[in-house]
């Protein structure tokens, strides 16, 4: 089942959260949708489930046009962040309250919420109460109930945010695995982007309410659409340079970008896109100031000659590291940048 989403706008007051949106999702699809706070993510999934209505715009769902029909008519399967579980009500009985509520017969549920129990890892936990689990397993309750009915489509909104950094990990594996296989067309909404990049097939990068990229995740890192969308992805240096007769410049560090005939640029480098090195023989055009380990990676920060801050990150075994510390001059190259006129 397809989605189609047209020209959506919607505003709270004076406020418009979302603003023109276009967009599709193919059949079997996993798409984030990603974006700072206020960004609109979270309203456009609430308008697709029929939670919120629209000022403008339309919704099809598989050729059908579904923004006028209930929520209860459009049959879409809707995990919340905080789980929303009914607290009184066993494993067993959140998972089958959709199926109860379409008055499927009880052997049917019985077998729908067993097989379900079993593929979510929650096999002899349907008689516990939602405060009996821990909050990976009370997610993964929450998906089951939104699965049990088989919706045609199933959207997620911050799924994981309400769990620790390794369950949160665990969780985003194990929906990529149980998507691979039921290739049921899904929509997630994420501040994360390590979770966009490493769940979903395509990523929208919304903000003020518009779709910035839409895009599979290597395009948004390595083909940025806008500023917004490079300064916002991953961890950036911006710099500010000038084109000086066709060659780009921050300062005394050359950049291998196209220039543009702008004169002033505003020049986006990701962290793994530079090489700093030290420079032995106390040349270099920059002096590093601090080396924080992060794990298994390292993070340099120096400053460019002029008092232009830059940073990158190495593995923690680099032979590029060796000789650098703080007060250490370092050479630099930019092996990858993208460039924009500077308003």
């Amino acid at each position: 089942m397809g989605i189609q989403v047209n020209h959506l706008v919607k505003s709270f007051g004076a406020t418009r959260v979302v603003n023109d949106v276009t967009f599709t999702v193919n059949p079997g699809e996993l798409v984030a949708l990603l974006g700072p706070s206020g960004g609109g993510k979270s309203t456009i999934l609430r308008i697709i489930a029929g939670l919120e209505s629209s000022d403008q715009g339309e919704v099809w769902l598989d050729n059908e046009r579904v923004d006028h029909l209930h929520t209860r008519d459009r049959r879409i399967g809707f995990v919340f962040q905080h789980y929303a579980l009914f607290r009184h009500m066993t494993v067993a009985d959140n998972i089958a309250f959709g199926l109860d509520v379409r008055g499927v017969p009880k052997e049917k549920q019985r077998k729908r919420v067993g097989d379900l129990l079993d593929l979510m890892g929650l096999s002899g936990l349907d008689g516990r109460l939602p405060a009996q689990l821990s909050g990976g397993q009370r997610q993964r309750v929450a998906l089951a109930r939104a699965l049990a009915p088989e919706p045609r489509l199933l959207l997620l909104d911050e799924p994981f945010g309400a769990v620790d950094a390794k369950v949160r990990e665990e969780l985003r594996r194990w929906l990529r695995n149980l998507h691979d296989e039921f290739h049921t067309t899904s929509i997630f909404v994420t501040h994360d982007q390590e979770e966009a990049f490493a769940v979903s097939d395509r990523v929208l990068i919304l903000n003020k309410g518009r779709v910035e990229q839409d895009a599979a995740p290597l395009d948004v890192l390595d083909h940025p659409a806008t500023e917004f969308v490079a300064r916002f992805v991953g961890e950036v240096n911006v710099l500010d340079a000038v084109d000086k007769d066709g060659a780009v410049f921050a300062g005394p560090l050359s950049v291998p970008v196209t220039a543009t005939g702008a004169g002033k640029l505003h020049v986006v480098v990701r962290a793994y896109d530079l090489k700093f090195w030290h420079a032995e023989d106390g040349q270099g055009i920059a002096t590093a100031r601090r080396v924080v380990p992060l794990g298994d990676r390292v993070r340099v920060d120096a400053e460019i000659d002029g008092g232009v801050p830059i940073f990158a990150q190495f593995p923690r075994r680099s032979s590029l590291l060796r000789g650098v510390e703080p007060g250490a001059r370092l050479g630099i190259e930019v092996t990858h940048a993208r460039a924009w006129p500077a308003p």
